[in-house]
């Protein structure tokens, strides 16, 4: 090897001399070979070191297990110290949770009643579940259980809100349905519902409706919402309305000057759909008003005081048929 220009010559033979190869490395080539063999060398050290340790760790081996402790010691140790500190902060927020789960449940009960639904229908008894938070440290598996604790009682709170959501939203459906708006507000009552003396025939008959006595033009309001089924002339009736609640709930207003509303329309309580008038068989301005369920003829007034009665709380049930036919349109007597 020249020291000057830094160059190796290396002679190949074969084992009984009888063959040989020159090989010449360069000062690179040579710094080359040797960094592949020192990186060589590093990699199986550091195999042969992950590989002793890791097996000496599983098998227990005294002397590795050790060297490995004292390694690990101080890394165990951090890692252990943020696992605590993180589960005391957990236990402290499951603790505020099952505070907040306490309160959600005695609202959950109040709404409920409330919404006539009894809890424990739902998903039977909803007790307090989960572990006491103390002062002591928990566990990690004393915190998974208050965990899957907390999860199974927000799913209990969650259904039985739902339930509770569905039957308050049914309840407001229906409350809106029922026709207690008062169809004319600025007017007392005239005719009331029942046999009277007819003014045009001096006969007896059945008024099968309210009269509210208001001027021509005076606003007509629907006592519920629902649907137009009918606006026409009626030679009875006069210009007319029906509105469908559902249910077989059905309200009549006759007599109008003019009608706003068209069959179709989606009406809201308290919307004008009318005018007061007098055509048809009148024998002066008014509103004639008439509830009807199932094409039997109920007296109003009922629906319409159980609005001043309870304040705009629900109705029970609607009342039940106080005739046992129908009466044709053509044939009543309403003015």
């Amino acid at each position: 090897m020249s020291i000057g220009t830094f160059q190796m010559q290396l002679i190949i033979t074969d084992a009984w001399l009888a063959k040989s190869r020159a090989l010449h490395l360069s000062g690179l080539q040579l710094a080359t070979v040797f960094l592949m063999a020192a990186l060589v060398l590093m990699l199986l050290a550091l195999g042969l070191y992950h590989w002793v340790f890791l097996k000496g760790a599983r098998d227990g081996w005294p002397v590795v297990g050790a060297l490995v402790k004292l390694v690990t010691k101080d890394e165990f140790e951090q890692r252990d110290r943020y696992l605590r500190e993180n589960l005391d902060v957990m236990a402290r927020r499951m603790g505020e949770m099952q505070a907040k789960l306490t309160q959600l449940e005695s609202l959950g009960e109040r709404v409920s009643s409330l919404a006539g639904v009894n809890p424990s229908e739902i998903k039977g008894t909803l007790g307090q579940g989960g572990v006491e938070v103390r002062g002591r440290e928990l566990t990690l598996s004393e915190v998974q259980a208050t965990l899957d604790d907390l999860e199974r009682l927000t799913h209990q709170r969650t259904d039985l809100l739902t339930v509770l959501e569905s039957r308050l939203f049914d309840r407001k459906m229906k409350s809106l349905t029922i026709p207690t708006q008062k169809p004319v507000v600025m007017s007392e009552l005239g005719s009331a519902f029942g046999w009277r003396i007819d003014p045009l025939s001096g006969r007896s008959a059945l008024h099968t409706g309210l009269d509210f006595p208001a001027p021509v033009s005076t606003p007509i309001l629907a006592a519920a919402g629902g649907v137009v089924v009918v606006q026409e002339f009626h030679p009875e009736y006069g210009n007319m309305i029906e509105i469908d609640h559902r249910n077989g709930l059905v309200t009549r207003y006759a007599h109008a000057s003019k009608t706003l509303a068209k069959k179709g329309d989606l009406i809201k309580r308290g919307q004008k759909i009318a005018e007061v008038g007098n055509t048809g068989r009148s024998t002066g301005s008014h509103l004639h008003f008439e509830v009807l369920v199932n094409g039997i003829f109920q007296d109003p007034q009922k629906f319409l005081m159980a609005n001043q009665q309870q304040q705009g709380t629900q109705l029970a049930q609607i009342p039940q048929p106080m005739m046992n036919g129908r009466v044709s349109p053509g044939l009543s007597t309403a003015r």
